[in-house]
Protein backbone atom coordinates (compact mmCIF):
# COMPACT_ATOMS: atom_id res chain seq x y z
CA UNK A 1 0.00 0.00 0.00
CA UNK A 2 1.97 2.80 -1.15
CA UNK A 3 0.89 6.30 0.00
CA UNK A 4 -0.65 4.60 3.34
CA UNK A 5 -0.33 5.50 6.98
CA UNK A 6 -1.16 4.03 9.92
CA UNK A 7 -4.68 5.30 11.17
CA UNK A 8 -2.91 5.03 14.89
CA UNK A 9 1.48 4.36 15.02
CA UNK A 10 2.71 2.48 17.01
CA UNK A 11 0.26 -0.51 17.10
CA UNK A 12 1.28 -2.65 14.87
CA UNK A 13 5.04 -3.56 12.81
CA UNK A 14 4.54 -1.53 9.04
CA UNK A 15 5.17 -1.85 6.77
CA UNK A 16 6.05 -5.47 7.09
CA UNK A 17 5.39 -8.50 4.93
CA UNK A 18 4.62 -10.41 8.09
CA UNK A 19 3.03 -7.25 10.36
CA UNK A 20 2.71 -7.63 14.18
CA UNK A 21 1.03 -6.01 17.01
CA UNK A 22 3.68 -3.91 19.07
CA UNK A 23 2.53 -3.59 22.65
CA UNK A 24 5.10 -4.07 25.69
CA UNK A 25 6.06 -6.38 28.47
CA UNK A 26 7.34 -5.68 31.69
CA UNK A 27 10.53 -6.49 32.61
CA UNK A 28 9.84 -6.85 36.28
CA UNK A 29 7.18 -9.36 36.18
CA UNK A 30 6.79 -10.71 32.81
CA UNK A 31 3.37 -8.93 32.15
CA UNK A 32 2.52 -8.14 28.53
CA UNK A 33 0.26 -5.10 27.37
CA UNK A 34 -1.55 -3.67 24.78
CA UNK A 35 -1.12 -0.88 23.70
CA UNK A 36 2.16 -0.63 25.03
CA UNK A 37 2.46 1.34 27.98
CA UNK A 38 5.52 2.40 30.33
CA UNK A 39 4.49 1.44 33.88
CA UNK A 40 3.34 -2.27 34.60
CA UNK A 41 -1.03 -2.64 35.03
CA UNK A 42 0.13 -5.82 37.02
CA UNK A 43 2.66 -5.07 39.39
CA UNK A 44 3.24 -0.99 39.16
CA UNK A 45 6.78 -1.02 37.89
CA UNK A 46 8.03 1.84 35.50
CA UNK A 47 10.44 -1.29 34.14
CA UNK A 48 8.88 -1.70 30.59
CA UNK A 49 10.18 -2.00 27.10
CA UNK A 50 8.41 -2.55 23.56
CA UNK A 51 7.37 -6.08 22.21
CA UNK A 52 6.00 -7.53 19.14
CA UNK A 53 3.17 -9.16 20.36
CA UNK A 54 2.55 -11.61 17.57
CA UNK A 55 -0.04 -12.26 14.49
CA UNK A 56 -1.63 -14.97 15.82
CA UNK A 57 -4.35 -16.19 18.12
CA UNK A 58 -7.78 -17.46 19.18
CA UNK A 59 -10.88 -16.33 19.03
CA UNK A 60 -11.79 -15.68 23.08
CA UNK A 61 -15.55 -14.05 22.54
CA UNK A 62 -17.20 -12.30 20.40
CA UNK A 63 -20.47 -9.91 18.61
CA UNK A 64 -21.52 -8.77 15.82
CA UNK A 65 -21.90 -5.34 15.65
CA UNK A 66 -24.50 -3.60 13.48
CA UNK A 67 -23.89 0.49 13.55
CA UNK A 68 -21.56 2.35 12.22
CA UNK A 69 -18.01 3.09 13.72
CA UNK A 70 -17.54 6.64 15.35
CA UNK A 71 -14.61 8.71 15.00
CA UNK A 72 -11.58 8.16 14.87
CA UNK A 73 -12.64 4.52 14.18
CA UNK A 74 -15.07 5.67 11.08
CA UNK A 75 -14.75 4.33 7.31
CA UNK A 76 -15.42 5.20 3.83
CA UNK A 77 -18.75 3.42 4.18
CA UNK A 78 -22.14 5.79 4.47
CA UNK A 79 -25.25 4.74 5.95
CA UNK A 80 -26.49 3.02 2.35
CA UNK A 81 -23.36 1.19 2.41
CA UNK A 82 -22.61 -0.21 5.53
CA UNK A 83 -22.44 -3.73 6.71
CA UNK A 84 -22.31 -4.81 9.83
CA UNK A 85 -18.75 -6.13 11.15
CA UNK A 86 -17.15 -9.12 14.29
CA UNK A 87 -15.89 -7.32 16.88
CA UNK A 88 -14.02 -9.63 19.35
CA UNK A 89 -11.05 -10.01 22.27
CA UNK A 90 -8.20 -12.25 20.50
CA UNK A 91 -6.14 -14.18 22.91
CA UNK A 92 -2.49 -13.92 21.75
CA UNK A 93 0.28 -16.52 22.66
CA UNK A 94 1.94 -14.85 25.66
CA UNK A 95 -1.84 -14.84 26.90
CA UNK A 96 -3.28 -11.33 26.62
CA UNK A 97 -6.36 -10.67 24.86
CA UNK A 98 -6.88 -8.06 22.70
CA UNK A 99 -10.17 -6.27 21.51
CA UNK A 100 -10.27 -6.04 17.19
CA UNK A 101 -12.09 -5.55 14.57
CA UNK A 102 -12.86 -9.07 12.64
CA UNK A 103 -13.01 -9.72 9.13
CA UNK A 104 -15.93 -12.49 9.48
CA UNK A 105 -19.56 -10.79 10.76
CA UNK A 106 -22.03 -13.35 10.80
CA UNK A 107 -22.76 -15.48 13.57
CA UNK A 108 -21.88 -18.74 10.91
CA UNK A 109 -18.42 -17.66 10.62
CA UNK A 110 -17.48 -17.10 14.25
CA UNK A 111 -16.87 -19.75 17.00
CA UNK A 112 -15.03 -19.24 20.18
CA UNK A 113 -11.38 -21.23 19.89
CA UNK A 114 -11.15 -20.62 16.37
CA UNK A 115 -7.28 -19.36 15.29
CA UNK A 116 -7.29 -16.34 14.32
CA UNK A 117 -4.37 -14.37 12.08
CA UNK A 118 -3.49 -10.49 11.60
CA UNK A 119 -3.86 -8.94 8.57
CA UNK A 120 -3.49 -4.90 7.87
CA UNK A 121 -6.61 -3.15 6.12
CA UNK A 122 -7.56 0.04 4.70
CA UNK A 123 -10.00 2.14 6.40
CA UNK A 124 -10.47 5.26 4.88
CA UNK A 125 -8.50 8.14 3.27
CA UNK A 126 -7.24 11.21 5.04
CA UNK A 127 -7.27 14.58 4.00
CA UNK A 128 -4.68 14.80 2.05
CA UNK A 129 -6.13 11.17 -0.13
CA UNK A 130 -3.39 8.90 1.62
CA UNK A 131 -4.83 5.16 2.92
CA UNK A 132 -4.97 4.88 6.78
CA UNK A 133 -4.45 1.37 7.58
CA UNK A 134 -5.40 -0.50 10.86
CA UNK A 135 -4.89 -4.12 12.04
CA UNK A 136 -8.16 -6.51 12.40
CA UNK A 137 -8.25 -10.39 12.67
CA UNK A 138 -9.36 -12.87 10.15
CA UNK A 139 -10.00 -16.59 10.62
CA UNK A 140 -6.18 -17.70 10.00
CA UNK A 141 -7.27 -19.78 7.10
CA UNK A 142 -8.35 -16.83 5.19
CA UNK A 143 -5.41 -14.84 6.20
CA UNK A 144 -3.99 -12.97 3.18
Amino acid sequence: MSGAKPLHPGLFTWPNANPSLIGSRCLDCGEHAFPSQGSCRACSGQNTQNAELGNTGTLWTWTIQSFMPKTPYHTDETPETFRPYGVGYVELPCGLKVESRLRENTPDALRIGMPMALEIISVRKDEQGDDLVTFQFCAAEEAH
